[in-house]
């Protein structure tokens, strides 16, 4: 059994009530639920943070090391600018997916640059709630070596 770190940047706390439209109506409890579900089935933990100060995600990301073997991460905004958050990332061993509910690719062109992507295994985005559950399969794959 493994621990898998879900890090949730800021203003995610507002899932389901912010821009159902882009986001979906799901809150982000809903959504941490169904990736705890997979995590279960696969006989893994989920540990969930949520916070809208980068710093506590960066202390997040070191606290993992050592102690989990994967993190996901949707860092919100903080994936345009956060080179914090990429170096704590890039300095963790185990599998890391960025995660998004939209697809950052097909919206505001600010948004089409991620400093966080060169440093994670991969990236899931563009599913809307369904990449919550795809964040979690991908690590599940990872940490079995499928």
């Amino acid at each position: 059994m493994a621990t898998i770190l879900f890090l949730s940047g800021p203003n995610l706390n507002l899932l389901g009530e912010r821009e159902p439209e882009v986001y979906g109506t799901r809150t982000l409890d809903d959504l941490v639920a169904a990736a705890r579900e997979v995590a279960e089935a696969h006989g893994h933990t989920l540990e969930h943070v949520q916070s809208n100060h980068e710093g506590d995600l960066v202390e997040a990301v070191q606290g993992a090391r050592g102690r989990c073997a994967a993190v996901v991460v949707n860092p919100g905004a903080l994936t345009h600018y956060s080179f914090a958050l990429a170096d704590a990332l890039a300095a963790y061993d185990g599998v890391k997916v960025e995660l998004h509910v939209s697809n950052p690719s097909a919206r505001e062109s600010w948004r089409r640059t991620s400093v966080v992507a060169p440093v994670v295994t991969g990236t899931v985005a563009g599913f809307g709630e369904h990449g919550y559950r795809l964040a979690v399969e991908a690590v599940a794959a990872c940490l079995s070596g499928r």
